[in-house]
């Protein structure tokens, strides 16, 4: 296995296309369910897109504390015997958070106050969630040459870079 195809199989790689398919689902998911905001996340914590009004604060800071959030409940289920708890729930004064997991590499987390509620969003989220894994397995079965993207990298990719680096700094 290369060391690029390795880096793939890792950390998830999305596409402007597939990111368009996420963002259709999360704009019905939306317009359903009343919710303010809704945000992909990889497990790693990191922003795969977002839909729906802004939210304070920075998405970067939210999208990872919600990952670390959702991995400290990961661990507290294996303590007490569970395989996962597979959603979270934050209710606020004014605002409110679900985290619910998207198979086992992304979370599917949703800001909402009270245009909607607890029942509406869960309801919504269930059926999404069966369209967003089914996307998922669709996107894990295409291999790179199926999406339309070369999987290696250039030969002198790590020169290149290195050298664009050093001129940078």
């Amino acid at each position: 296995m290369t060391k690029d195809h390795k880096l793939r199989q890792d950390r998830m790689v999305f596409y402007e296309d597939e990111i368009e398919r996420f963002d259709q689902e999360l704009d019905v998911f939306l317009e359903l369910s009343g919710a303010r905001c809704a945000l992909m996340i990889d497990r790693e914590g990191h922003l795969v897109t977002r839909r729906g009004e802004a939210v304070k604060g920075s998405l970067d800071s939210i999208a990872a504390l919600i990952a670390g959030s959702f991995a400290a409940t990961h661990a507290l289920a294996d303590l007490l015997g569970e395989d996962e708890f597979a959603t979270l729930f934050h209710q606020g004064e004014r605002e409110s958070i679900q985290v619910t997991a998207v198979g086992d590499r992304a979370l599917f987390a949703i800001v909402f106050d009270d245009r909607s509620n607890l029942g509406l969003v869960r309801f919504y989220v269930q059926e999404t969630l069966g369209r967003l894994t089914q996307l998922f397995t669709e996107l894990n079965e295409r291999s790179d040459e199926d999406r339309g993207h070369g999987t290696e990298l250039a030969a002198d990719f790590s020169t290149n870079a290195a050298a664009a680096l050093d001129e940078l700094f």
